[in-house]
């Protein structure tokens, strides 16, 4: 019992087929305070970039709209006119900063994974209307982080707010005796300082937390050594299957080749150990093997050419040179050229003094 408990522990690193589909399924590591950074910080600088054109578009408009008024019809055609007009040139004034907003948001995401498309998340599924499987996930370890992580970004944020308008206490006080034309430079210039601050607090705390989500995403992907096995399984084969398709080929393998043997022109081989069968017809390239071996093999092809008569020249250093750089239906190396040219000239002298 012991050793499948821990052939069932998922303490194995995940494999790459194993994150893949992962990301396939749409499990991927993510951080939300990362996407609320790029959104934060694409914000801070639009309004860095577009909030003088948009203050005077909008209040150009507006101007216009207080200085006619009295020539405005009230009635409900005229008023759906000026709503249609207003909206307009509203949405004139924010639709690309709205843009580079939303652009932000979509780099929040995609820098923290591959792009994914992926039904699974909207698969029906009981465990997301249980009560007892939110219960669990309302008490689990993720949840009481994420609890802790906001306490801790609203206690540091309120920190630094602070410490940003204390020593501004009395500038703040005597803004409302002030023109609003006065305030509003006052305002913009505070207003970009508390963000660029904000902007650089929520930088760290997003790092930390993408590097806590990508551990914990990491860990839910670790495997037992039985689930290595049975991927190992499916993606290279069951190792007894595959021995036995070698073996197969071996035989199929060795049977062709013993074929082959009575073609041959002759076979060279050293006493015992090493054999190779060559065919050499006028008008080829180069000789070809047709079958070598070693050992057991190596006696059944010199067996084989002795019962076919094909000639039987015992070279063991050629041997072994053809042997480890040529395959079967492949022709000699040039380095073998000479060698072998020797062995089949002697073989066909032979022959001519036997028909002699």
């Amino acid at each position: 019992m012991a050793e499948q408990s821990e052939e069932n522990e998922k303490s194995e690193d995940p494999t790459q087929k194993r994150l893949d589909e992962a990301l396939d399924r749409g499990d991927v590591a993510k951080s939300q305070e990362v996407s609320t950074w790029f959104v934060l910080a694409g914000g801070t600088l639009v309004l860095m970039a577009f909030a003088g054109s948009m203050g005077t578009s909008l209040r150009a408009s507006l101007a216009g709209l207080l200085a006619n008024a009295h020539l405005i019809s009230a009635d409900g055609a005229g008023l759906t006119r000026l709503s249609g007009r207003l909206g307009g040139e509203v949405i004139a004034a924010i639709a690309i900063p709205i843009l580079l907003i939303a652009l932000f948001a979509v780099a929040g995401n995609m820098i923290q994974h591959r792009l994914v498309w992926s039904a699974e998340s909207l698969k029906p599924k009981l465990s997301k209307i249980s009560p007892a499987a939110g219960l669990k996930r309302l008490f689990s370890k993720v949840a009481l982080v994420n609890f802790a992580k906001g306490i801790a970004k609203l206690a540091l944020l309120g920190t630094v707010m602070t410490m940003l308008l204390w020593p501004e206490r009395d500038r703040l006080e005597a803004l409302v005796t002030l023109d609003i034309a006065a305030i509003l430079p006052f305002t913009s210039v505070f207003a970009l300082k508390m963000l660029g601050f904000v902007v650089v607090i929520m930088a760290f705390i997003a790092a930390a937390d993408f590097f806590f989500q990508y551990r914990q995403w990491y860990e839910r992907q670790k495997m037992s050594q039985r689930e290595i096995r049975e991927e190992f399984k499916q993606t290279e084969g069951d190792p007894m299957i595959k021995a036995r398709i070698r073996r197969l080929r071996e035989t199929r393998m060795r049977k062709r080749m013993m074929a082959a043997v009575p073609e041959a022109s002759v076979v060279i081989m050293n006493p015992t150990h090493y054999a190779v069968a060559l065919k050499y017809e006028r008008g080829d390239n180069a000789p070809l093997c047709v079958a070598k071996g070693i050992d057991s093999i190596a006696l059944k092809i010199r067996e084989v050419a002795q019962a076919h008569a094909v000639p039987v020249v015992e070279n063991a250093p050629l041997a072994r040179a053809l042997h480890a750089t040529v395959e079967v239906d492949q022709e000699i190396p040039v380095e073998h050229y000479r060698a072998v040219a020797e062995v089949i000239g002697y073989v066909m002298g032979m022959r001519r003094g036997l028909r002699n």
